[in-house]
């Protein structure tokens, strides 16, 4: 049996979640562009605990949504998942965040689904994953214009979701894109994704892990001649 919490904080949305055996068991997130994970995060840990009747001391790990993501967010997250391993002495699960979003859609109604968050400007970090759930292009910071995910064009069903979706439906005009703007990062999908790498052993060091921020990304404009 696998006792997992997991900590979602890459996004807007301040998402935690008790799950046995990859079966939810309580959530608790609160959607907010104010970014009040540092006053939320504990609550929402102590909720859903009290929610399941299940004590720190049974927790069997900690999963954390490792990014892409808001910097702050993201250090909220690891530094709160980090306090807990080292204190309860048990794992540290990472978890890619837009691999848990792909998984907010059911297995086999798209082609293709491309999870995405907003950066800034019209930039969003992305990744592109088939009807199986299988990743088949990398997380990348990349700027949208109107060639963006030209590879997919007349390929099928494609969804982008998530909040960089909305960059894109002003600019992509091909006619098998759908969107949904309004999806967010949630612990509810990480469940199962958490107990799949606990039954494979596999974790993070504690110390030394740190989120996936893609904070190198640089826009370098060309020179004038």
């Amino acid at each position: 049996m696998a006792t997992i919490l997991n900590l979602e904080t890459a996004s807007t949305n301040c998402s935690v979640s008790i799950a046995k055996d990859g079966e939810l068991l309580a959530i608790k997130e609160h959607d907010t562009p104010n970014y009040s994970h540092a006053e939320q995060l504990h609550v929402f840990i102590e909720k859903v605990l009290h929610d399941a009747s299940i004590s720190f001391e049974e927790l069997s790990a900690v999963a954390v949504s490792k990014g892409p993501g808001s910097y702050t967010g993201l250090r909220i997250g690891v530094s709160a998942a980090k306090g807990l391993c080292f204190s309860l002495d048990v794992p540290l699960i990472s978890i890619s965040t837009l691999r848990s979003m792909a998984y907010q859609v059911e297995s086999g109604t798209y082609d293709f689904v491309i999870p995405m968050l907003d950066a800034r400007r019209m930039e969003v970090y992305s990744a592109i994953f088939d009807q199986s759930g299988k990743e088949v292009r990398e997380t990348r910071a990349q700027i949208i214009d109107q060639n963006a995910f030209q590879e997919l064009e007349g390929k099928g069903k494609v969804l982008l979701i998530g909040s960089g979706a909305d960059k894109c439906k002003q600019v992509l005009a091909y006619p098998n894109f759908s969107f949904n703007t309004d999806a967010v990062p949630s612990a509810k999908e990480m469940t199962k994704l958490s107990y799949a790498k606990f039954l494979e052993k596999d974790f993070e060091n504690v110390a030394y892990f740190e989120p996936y921020y893609l904070k190198d990304f640089i826009l370098n404009a060309g020179k004038k001649k």
